[in-house]
């Protein structure tokens, strides 16, 4: 039995880029195809960043899937009711010897990083960092440590790649895939803000959930190389993944994003369009 979810950050209202990703998640579950299959399909709400995530959305996009004709299992699963199971994860690793702290901001790492001596290669979400620890003199880790100053949680990738070994994920697009999780460097897994981070935290909540197949964008395809590896070292199960093509607008070419919104589901329902019309005009 497929095991799909459709995992939005509420952030902003949804538009028609999320439509095709959950209709698409929910179709390999059995909706809109064949609900006799026995599928299940879960949505998510993935809202660590406390900064941005406003429960207004939530309540729209819970909305807006009803609207189209979607139905998902409940109770739905907030990440920060759950924060417990990441803490659980990442005190696994720590015990392992893969964690350790940067007490860096933002500006100081690219400070430290801008020497020609220290400038890394390129990753998929920038600068593929490594041993950030080393570029801070110890008597000052020690004393922002003291002091009690916010830190974010790094894993230290080469000796997690060394641990793992081989490793490989299936995409129904793209076919067999060897993972290749040190491109990202040492990859943040808890943030300064947040007592996680999307890695770990959707890499844990896909395991607990029992999803079989992760469906998402193809702007999240990258990301698998490092959740598979978080699977091998956490000794979780491994999904099966479907990264489909981004929607874009024909108009203008680019992708639809959250400030068209024009394009906002709660708009087209506004205007008159009917949610048969939507899925339509997204190929369901």
């Amino acid at each position: 039995m497929t095991t799909t979810r459709f995992a939005p950050s509420p952030t902003g209202l949804l538009h028609l880029g999320h439509a095709y990703s959950a209709l698409q998640a929910a179709s390999f579950a059995g909706q809109f195809t064949d609900r006799t299959a026995g599928g299940r399909f879960l949505v998510r709400i993935e809202d660590i960043d406390v900064t941005r995530c406003r429960p207004e959305f939530e309540a729209a996009i819970l909305e807006d899937l009803a609207w189209l004709g979607l139905d998902w299992e409940r109770p739905v699963r907030r990440q920060s009711d759950h924060m417990d199971d990441y803490r659980a994860a990442l005190d696994r690793l720590d015990a392992m010897g893969l964690l350790y702290k940067c007490f860096h901001s933002r500006k100081e790492l690219d400070d430290a990083l801008s020497a020609p001596h220290n400038r890394p290669m390129m990753g998929p979400d920038g600068p593929a960092v490594t041993d950030t620890d080393a570029l801070m003199p110890e008597d000052e880790r020690a004393r922002r440590e003291a002091a009690g100053e916010p830190c974010a949680l790094r894993l230290r990738m080469a000796e997690a790649v060394r641990r793992a070994g081989p490793l490989s994920w299936r995409d129904r697009t793209h076919g067999e895939q060897p993972a290749r999780p040190e491109v990202f460097g040492d990859v943040v897994l808890a943030r300064k803000d947040a007592a996680t981070s999307y890695h770990l935290a959707v890499t844990v909540d896909d395991a607990l959930q029992g999803v079989t197949l992760v469906t998402r964008g193809e702007d999240l395809f990258q990301a698998s190389h490092v959740h598979r590896l978080l699977q091998a070292l956490l000794d979780l199960p491994v999904p099966e993944y479907a990264h489909h093509p981004l929607l874009v607008d024909p108009a203008t070419g680019r992708r639809f994003a959250k400030r068209d919104r024009s394009l906002t589901l709660k708009a087209l329902r506004e205007s008159g369009v009917s949610p048969a019309e939507v899925r339509a005009r997204v190929g369901f």
